[in-house]
């Protein structure tokens, strides 16, 4: 017994390992870890460069309104005269930083819905996933809007809260973590039904293993592969989302920046400062491009159909 359990550890190592191996041929995985790791970085470097350069992102300049770029400011000016290139990397962090706390509030909204129906089957499993399809037929984009359009002051909030970036921000997890979690709870509760009837789940049920401690111990640990690679690629869908939300004015409140807000308060200067509409858009794009190909590559990596290298 005592050299099988010696032995796990080094079966554990060479299973990472070959996942490593197998995530490291996937070229277009490794470059966008690469391309988000460096986004990351240029998000992160906003306050450094506020402080060095003594840059008030949020102070308005009218007599400086659309500069060039100069050593001053590097990506010129926007409408309001103010530097773009820290605008950006404040965006990007309020971007990014939605993109993975939406997928986190969503996922754990999935995981449960589909453990609770997978392991549980039945009336369960019939009541939950009905009402999984049931958000999955509701159109996306009109019930975003009609949610985003909820007037906070209404449900208790104050008129200060209410029209703060604070309020945008928050106000944009909730909605999409409402409405981007069905994938995820219909593929938890595919490998949970695939699990639940293993021998070692069974044990566990005979010697006396509540369901809770069941599926955290036994079902959950069986299952973090496929929910890893789902998680990753939803991550891109909701930056996407929150960028629709901000273009169409639900999402995150000016003066706080998001490349979505961005977008949206360049769509009317494409003519006369295309560079305002192309710099937060293209980030849009090369993020959410970056973090599906990722997910492909954890996909490839964890797969065990995957070429042994």
């Amino acid at each position: 017994m005592s050299t099988t359990l010696e032995t796990l550890p080094e079966a554990a190592i060479a299973g990472w390992r070959l996942r490593w191996r197998r995530f490291r041929s996937h070229r277009p995985a490794m470059v966008s870890l690469v391309v988000l790791v460096l986004l990351t970085l240029f998000a992160l470097a906003a306050y450094p460069v506020q402080w060095f350069a003594g840059i008030d992102p949020f102070a308005t300049d009218l007599l400086s309104r659309f500069d060039p770029p100069s050593a001053a400011h590097w990506l010129g000016t926007d409408e309001a005269g103010r530097d773009e290139l820290v605008r950006l990397m404040i965006g990007g962090q309020m971007s990014l930083l939605v993109g993975l706390l939406a997928t986190a509030v969503g996922a754990m909204v999935g995981l449960i819905i589909g453990l609770l129906a997978g392991y549980f089957g039945g009336r369960t499993d019939a009541f939950l996933m009905r009402f999984t399809d049931g958000m999955i037929a509701l159109p996306l984009l009109p019930l975003l809007i009609v949610i985003g359009a909820v007037d906070l002051t209404k449900i208790g909030f104050s008129q200060e809260f209410a029209h703060s970036g604070a309020a945008g921000f928050w106000r944009v997890i909730v909605i999409i973590a409402l409405v981007d979690w069905t994938s995820i709870a219909r593929l938890v509760r595919a490998a949970t039904l695939a699990i639940r009837e293993r021998d070692f789940v069974r044990a566990a049920r005979v010697s006396g293993a509540g369901p809770i401690y069941a599926m955290i111990a036994h079902v959950l640990p069986n299952i973090a592969t496929p929910l890893i690679v789902a998680v990753t690629l939803t991550v891109g869908r909701v930056i996407l989302l929150e960028s629709v939300l901000s273009f169409l004015g639900f999402g995150i409140v000016p003066p706080t920046p998001s490349w979505g807000n961005m977008l949206n308060n360049a769509q009317e200067l494409v003519a006369t400062a295309p560079a305002l509409a192309i710099y937060p858009g293209l980030l849009i794009f090369i993020t959410v491009i970056a973090v599906n190909f990722l997910g492909d590559g954890l996909q490839h990596a964890f797969d065990p159909r995957s070429q042994r290298r």
